[in-house]
């Protein structure tokens, strides 16, 4: 098949849904399909454009078989709700012609959010009447909204009508966790329209390693100790506050070390927050390059999600594949029927405890601390459960055969529309 992939993020950019179409487009190919990427110049999470795209309108490029086809957008470093508007236009607008140039797709993949791409990802799929598979990897407005980074009713109203544009135009619509299939049906999608397909890890590259003679525990000046890392996005939606109150309850183990791991302008924040809590047990370090990765997840001997108490059928933590994979037990600080914990519960890899409570946090990594069998066992537990439902090979397994489908089902839809036509104009 040929098989237009239309993501505002992917490689080089180091994490978030970047890493994930990258494996993905390049899996496809292995597998002898044909694949084209649309994206943006990369710029996360710096949010700048890297210096070698500077200045670009558009830009192709050749990456192990996969064709890439960049285009401009306009990104400010910090961003308020016009700059966030801005910035998607720039991308609808630019990436539309770029999309044009090159063979007729079978399919199409479009990852959300952002939002605004459905517009012309949508008028690709009607152009080349080909179907459009909907990758919907955090649900908007609905996330915006309950963390308040959204308030403005007239956008809100807007970006809901735009939600409900994208589930009615997409041919199907694969989701991350079953809990976003229970929001959209809420929502009034056919359920017979949505597939379940997770994020998932190489887990050959993501994989258990020995502590001992860990070169990026040396590097940290982490030897010796018992590290608490907590690796990824630092937005609205986490409440990092909660893990550095933790931190504060532990200090009384000199051993214990809290590690996170994020974007530098966001660990100016809480570093702030470190000193007026005397959190001195806290080492906060920029994201690291993908290579050190399975060294660095290694490294640890608790991984943690965090979300605060709101966030409950809208968001799903990349993380928690990767760190089952690492074979290292997760504490999961996030409400107990939103759609992390039910899949921490599910792995078995993991403890859940109450979110934005760090007493509750406290506790459980002190009760791993206290007992490094059972943090053995939920690793061991985790990385099995990783390799027999997160593996690369499973979620490309399961996008070919939807795509298979999709296009079937088109051909036949458009089969019957023909013989219906023929048969009404004689």
């Amino acid at each position: 098949m040929h098989i237009l992939i239309y993501s505002y993020n992917y490689h080089p950019e180091p994490i978030g849904i970047a890493p994930l179409m990258t494996e993905l487009a390049e899996g496809l190919v292995q597998r002898g399909h044909q694949v084209r990427v649309i994206t943006g110049m990369p710029n996360y999470p710096q949010r700048q454009i890297y210096d070698e795209y500077r200045g670009k309108w558009y830009c192709n490029e050749q990456k192990n078989g996969v064709t890439i086809q960049r285009s401009y957008l306009r990104i400010k470093s910090k961003p308020n709700l016009l700059d966030r508007l801005l910035l998607e236009l720039s991308f609808v607008f630019t990436s539309l012609p770029q999309a044009l140039k090159g063979e007729r797709p079978d399919v199409i993949i479009l990852t959300i959010p952002p939002l605004l791409i459905t517009m012309p990802a949508t008028i690709i799929g009607w152009f080349y009447n080909c179907p459009v598979v909907l990758n919907v990897q955090d649900i908007l407005p609905e996330a915006a909204v309950r963390v308040g980074l959204l308030k403005n009713k007239w956008m809100i109203r807007s970006l809901a009508a735009l939600e409900k544009f994208a589930y009615r135009t997409a041919h199907t619509i694969s989701v991350i966790a079953d809990g976003f299939s229970d929001n959209l049906i809420n929502k009034g999608v056919p359920p017979k329209k949505i597939v379940c397909i997770p994020n998932w890890v190489n887990i050959n590259f993501i994989r258990p390693l020995q502590q001992e003679n860990n070169p990026w525990k040396s590097i940290h000046q982490l030897d010796g100790k018992f590290v608490v890392l907590y690796s990824g996005n630092i937005a609205l939606t986490q409440g990092l506050e909660t893990v550095i109150e933790a931190a504060v309850c532990l200090r009384q183990i000199q051993k214990i070390v809290f590690v996170i791991v994020g974007e530098s302008k966001a660990l100016q924040r809480l570093q702030q927050y470190c000193l007026l809590n005397g959190a001195d047990n806290v080492l906060l370090l920029p994201l690291q390059p993908r290579e050190q990765l399975p060294q660095m997840f290694a490294a640890a001997d608790v991984g943690l999600i965090v979300q605060k108490r709101n966030v409950i059928s809208f968001n799903m933590p990349s993380k928690i594949p990767l760190l089952l994979a690492s074979g290292r037990p997760i504490v999961g600080s996030v409400p107990a029927s939103g759609t992390a914990a039910k899949a921490i519960k599910l792995s078995g890899g993991g403890i859940v405890v109450e979110p934005e409570s760090p007493t509750a946090l406290a506790d459980a990594v002190e009760a791993l601390y206290s007992n490094p069998n059972l943090g053995a066992k939920l690793g061991n537990i985790g990385r099995q459960f990783a390799v027999e439902n997160y593996s690369l090979e499973q979620a490309l397994d399961k996008y070919e055969e939807l795509f298979s489908d999709v296009v079937a089902n088109q051909a036949s839809d458009l089969n019957i529309l023909s013989k219906l036509n023929s048969n009404f104009f004689g």
